[in-house]
């Protein structure tokens, strides 16, 4: 007898889609999850994109496997890149950076690009994770348009491993529908509330450096603390709010956007993009600092498609291509000659561009916190508590 396939709900089946179309998920999960896979074949003319299609095997090969972020591309430039040089871009989707880091360290991604933090860039070095770049490879570099602030993570020792892509800083977004009125302004609101009336309708990130850092915040520590007593106060805060999370994941967006959570810990283009689909949602910067950080592009030791991956950031480099993905994922670009293609608007947005007195308490993460045993442990313990 042939096996019926599992039925999904009409509102899973959309949220499944949203995340594939914001580049979330890749092509195999949205086809596997929502049961199309077995019909793919069929569906392929019908729905264009759903099929691979044959595969281009031109002079950089017939893929580029790219690491990064939920919601960080759009995904008509990766179908431009296919187009111009008939590799296609496979999409792999990751929550935090010690998430990438282990995998990287296992051997064997398969990767050719991936995306990178600031402060992560020196560890991948240390432990020969990552190539320098050759920059005669990618002509749309031009160092001398970048803001140093978000450009100077990517060299060390004199060696560029890494160009910037953009950066940003990390918050939380709200529902004020449900906030009474309230103007929410901090961490401790966030914290607070969460175990009050927004109990079960909160998430915060998959990710400790984030989510320790804004617990760290609330008692107005360092957001990249290792002192073994502050890190106690966090994690009694931590696994105080359990209880009354109704996620903990960095990819949050389908629960905000359908109304499951009301709350969220988040990087400010995924606020951008809440904000304008949804403005009762807001974007908080905590009065008492945070994080602002800065990604970047790079490329990891033993890339499978080595031309495919200079092809695919040298692609992405490009100002019109990089004003397009700014357009579309709300996170700023440090590049002057993608600035001067943005409009006005978006360039005095005060979500993509904070107030002077919101950016001063800011911090960039610190290389320490990815390998610090005690925030590791601190975080798994949380999660399983």
């Amino acid at each position: 007898m042939t096996k019926q396939p599992d039925y999904i709900s009409k509102q899973k089946f959309m949220a499944e889609l949203y995340r594939y179309k914001r580049g979330s998920v890749t092509r195999r999960h949205f086809l596997n999850v929502t049961g199309l896979g077995a019909a793919s074949t069929v569906l392929g003319a019908a729905i264009p994109g759903l099929t691979a299609g044959p595969a281009a095997a031109g002079d950089i090969g017939d893929r580029a496997v790219l690491a990064t972020w939920p919601n960080y591309h759009d995904p008509e430039n990766f179908d431009a890149f296919t187009e111009a040089t008939g590799a296609h871009v496979q999409v792999n989707v990751f929550g935090s950076n010690e998430e990438m880091l282990a995998k990287l360290q296992a051997g064997a991604t398969g990767w050719d690009v991936f995306v990178p933090t600031n402060y992560t860039i020196t560890t991948y070095v240390g432990e020969d994770l990552i190539e320098p770049l050759d920059t005669s490879l990618l002509p749309n570099y031009d160092p001398a348009a970048y803001d140093t602030r978000f450009a100077e993570a990517g060299s060390v020792d004199g060696k560029l491993y890494a160009v910037p892509k953009n950066y940003g800083t990390t918050g939380y977004a709200v529902n004020t529908a449900h906030t009474g009125g309230t103007e929410m302004t901090s961490w401790k609101q966030f914290f607070d509330m969460t175990m009050d009336s927004f109990s079960g309708r909160t998430m915060v990130h998959d990710y400790q450096l984030t989510t320790i850092g804004n617990a760290l915040k609330y008692f107005g520590y360092s957001f990249n603390s290792v002192d073994q007593a502050e890190l106690a106060d966090a994690e009694k805060l931590l696994i105080d709010v359990k209880p009354h999370l109704f996620a903990i994941s960095s990819d949050y967006q389908p629960s905000m956007r359908n109304g499951d959570a009301w709350m969220t810990m988040c990087w400010s283009g995924d606020g951008k993009q809440l904000n304008t689909d949804i403005p009762e949602i807001a974007y908080v910067l905590g009065r008492e600092g945070g994080e602002i950080w800065s990604d970047y592009y790079a490329i990891p030791k033993g890339a499978p498609h080595r031309e495919a991956a200079y092809a695919l950031i040298n692609f992405l480099l490009d100002p019109a291509v990089n004003a397009k993905e700014v357009l579309f994922h709300g996170y700023p670009s440090a590049d002057a000659h993608t600035n001067a293609l943005l409009p006005e608007s978006l360039l005095n947005d005060p979500i993509l561009y904070p107030a002077a007195e919101l950016l001063t308490p800011l911090e960039f993460g610190a290389a320490v916190t990815l390998t610090d045993p005690n925030r590791a442990e601190l975080m798994a313990r949380f999660k399983s508590a």
